[in-house]
């Protein structure tokens, strides 16, 4: 596949992230910090958002299956998970952690182990979303091109 194709398929693919609601505007905005003075910066945000996101979701299951569920901490921890997922962009993962909160709220045990499933799927979806936008990139790259940018 030569450069160009590769480009127009990274262009295909990050909208398609967007029109699914996976990613929103904060992605674009995080893109545009990007340059050649730090050109693995989305890179490197996005991987401290995967590390402190599978600690979160550790700490949240643990948390939820204590004999008497502490809400308050459960909430820090997906307030936590809300304002990174907001800060990449992770649009689906955020909108989950506004369900959790409302359960957290209402001391729902019920509901808030539905929504760690739920953000545990859409984090899983988005980690792997984000992995092949980011294995495109690095093949646009190595054939010697330069990356394209959303309109």
């Amino acid at each position: 596949m030569d450069v160009g194709q590769l480009q127009r398929r990274l262009l295909d693919y990050t909208g398609s992230l967007f029109r699914e609601g996976f990613l929103d505007e904060q992605f674009t905005q995080l893109q545009q910090l990007q340059d050649e003075s730090n050109p693995d910066f989305v890179l490197e945000v996005v991987s401290l958002f995967f590390e402190d996101s599978e600690k979160l979701l550790n700490e949240l299951a643990k948390a939820l299956n204590q004999p008497i569920v502490d809400f308050k901490k459960v909430d820090a921890h997906v307030h936590q998970l809300k304002g990174s997922s907001s800060s990449i962009g992770a649009n689906r993962v955020k909108n989950v952690c506004v369900a959790f909160r409302n359960c957290c709220e209402e001391q729902n045990t019920e509901g808030c182990l539905r929504c760690l499933q739920q953000i545990k799927h859409e984090y899983a979806l988005v980690k792997n979303k984000l992995e092949t936008l980011f294995r495109l990139e690095q093949q646009i790259l190595a054939a010697g091109g330069s990356l394209p940018m959303m309109e």
